[in-house]
């Protein structure tokens, strides 16, 4: 089973993660991490390694889904992706939206972290599109 930690600049992660609660009920595999300027980045270093000592206990894998690239959220999620010394092994992605949260139930059961990040911006790309007029009129009626 993969796990999730969900890695932004500022509260982002955390509301992503009550979004995602509420619409999925418990996200028992998504954990997140907020860096905040009150912490910097020794603090956030401090609360992901807790994330990730949370998270990696029977998982084959833990998912790292950050807000850009580059910036620290990002950096110190590498430093754990690329460590041979880290178990189990971590994978990192950039550009976490709301759609991408949700669809981490779709990848959880993959059995490598890398195919599992692959996937999932696979599943997640489609996502991102710019609205356009419909031809036609829509309702909501499904």
């Amino acid at each position: 089973m993969i796990h999730f930690i969900v890695a932004t600049h500022g509260p982002l992660a955390d509301a992503l993660l009550k979004s995602g609660k509420m619409v999925y009920g418990e996200l028992p595999l998504i954990r997140s991490v907020c860096l905040t300027e009150q912490a910097g980045i020794e603090g956030f270093r401090r609360d992901f390694t807790a994330a990730l000592a949370e998270a990696s206990p029977g998982a084959d894998g833990v998912l790292v889904l950050c807000d850009m690239q580059s910036g620290t959220p990002w950096n110190v999620a590498c430093e754990a992706a690329f460590n041979p010394h880290v178990q189990p092994p971590v994978a990192v992605v950039a550009g976490v939206n709301f759609p991408m949260l949700l669809q981490t139930d779709d990848v959880a059961t993959a059995g490598d972290v890398n195919d599992a990040a692959a996937q999932l911006l696979a599943l997640t790309h489609p996502t991102l599109i710019q609205a356009r007029p419909a031809g036609s009129a829509q309702t909501d009626d499904f």
